[in-house]
């Protein structure tokens, strides 16, 4: 979400914040719990923290609470974003309008990229430029590709004109990537978004039943088939 392109410009100007009037803030708390939870299992204390495509700002403002002694720092390409950071900013947060990779920061301890990957044009250029600027990489990734919503196809639709998704993954596909850029990975698990995600539309509490049935017999197997999950993977540049 950094490079300055044809699928970058609906940040640039007021289309996004037109169709998420909210920057989909209330999901933040859930996400800052998920990344808490994986960098405790995997016994990691970060000292500073960057959020790239923070938006809101709100990760970074709850994770505050968690790790009070941390430097964290946020960038967001978006400058309507900015009208959201009153409150991570009260929580000493230090949050940019602008590209962190052109940006002169030394390494972090910690690169959160939460659902940002696909959103960009060329997310193999992004991997390549933030490798080797933070100690541990956190990265969320909806995992939109199933075989539900191409039969459907709506759903794929729904999310590129909402949200401006322009890339689908699936677990194997978003492992690939990273792996293909050469990081590797640590931790990778999901998160359980079809059943404690903030923000659960109709359609996805109707399917509960059948989700869970599906996938106490095989997580993997059901994401691929029904959709609606979502994967944390913490790596390392390999």
């Amino acid at each position: 979400m950094q490079d300055k392109n044809p699928v970058a410009a609906r940040y640039l100007g007021a289309d996004y914040l037109r169709s998420n009037p909210s920057w989909d803030s209330e999901d933040s708390p859930w996400k800052a719990e998920k990344v808490r939870e994986i960098l405790v299992a995997n016994k990691l204390q970060p000292a500073s923290i960057v959020d790239i495509g923070c938006g809101a700002g709100i990760v970074l403002a709850e994770l505050r609470r968690l790790y009070p002694d941390a430097r964290l720092s946020g960038f967001d390409i978006a400058p309507d974003a900015e009208r959201f950071w009153a409150v991570p900013r009260a929580r000493g947060v230090e949050l940019t309008v602008g590209d962190f990779i052109s940006s002169q920061t030394p390494p972090f301890d910690l690169l959160l990229a939460l659902d940002v990957l696909e959103h960009l044009q060329d997310p193999f250029a992004f991997l390549t430029k933030i490798h080797g600027r933070a100690g541990h990489y956190v990265f969320h990734f909806p995992l939109d590709l199933s075989a539900s919503s191409v039969l459907r196809e709506k759903p794929l639709l729904h999310v590129r004109r909402k949200v401006g998704h322009v890339h689908y993954f699936t677990r194997g596909l978003a492992l690939a990537l990273l792996q293909d850029c050469d990081y590797r990975i640590i931790d990778a698990r999901y998160t359980g978004a079809a059943f404690n995600a903030p923000q659960l539309g109709w359609k996805t509490q109707i399917a509960r039943l059948p989700r869970r049935l599906i996938f106490a017999l095989n997580r993997d197997w059901g994401a691929r088939m029904l959709g609606g999950e979502t994967l944390m993977v913490l790596a390392t540049a390999a």
